[in-house]
């Protein structure tokens, strides 16, 4: 298939977010590898401990739900960084690089959430523009929503059309 043809199937597609702080991402599970005197002085904001967004681990299932998404629909990672923190950018798109690495291209670092048009946001909270999103926003890990990557899947999936799963 040559490259215009599959660019243009791309651009078919509908077009998910996946945001990362314990959506994609475990965030307490760089806790065991900072030290505790560290933990308890940055106890409100964790976020901005340097260098904490290298230490984590992925959700459970969250690496294979990204690349199912990314057979169906033209996915992007859409997170918020701590912008004190002056590790987080290049932390986070480390992490991609690690977990993800042919999604790097597909990060976008936003407090505005809402200014990208798509189809799902799959996000666990509602800040940072989520709220104002014109899309689904699929609420992660909530009471309200999935509460965990195959759940999310099997939505999405079933809405769609798509009889595939994790």
């Amino acid at each position: 298939m040559n490259s215009e043809k599959l660019q243009r199937e791309k651009k078919d597609k509908k077009i998910v977010y996946i945001d990362m702080d314990n959506v994609l991402v475990d965030f307490p599970s760089a806790f065991e590898h900072i030290d505790s005197s560290i933990l308890e002085e940055y106890d409100e904001n964790r976020d901005e401990i340097h260098n904490i967004f290298g230490k984590m681990k992925p959700l459970p299932d969250a690496v294979a739900a990204y690349n199912l998404l990314d057979k169906y629909f033209q996915v992007y990672i859409l997170s918020t960084s701590p912008w004190e923190n002056p590790t987080a950018l290049p932390d986070k798109l480390a992490w991609v690089k690690t977990h993800l690495p042919n999604a790097y291209k597909n990060v976008i670092f936003s407090h505005n959430k809402h200014l990208n048009a798509g189809d799902y946001l799959i996000d666990d909270r509602d800040k940072n523009g989520v709220d104002l999103f014109t899309g689904e926003h699929i609420y992660f890990a909530h009471k309200t929503g999935p509460k965990n990557w195959r759940e999310t899947i099997d939505y999405i999936f079933e809405k769609e059309g798509i009889a595939d799963g994790l």
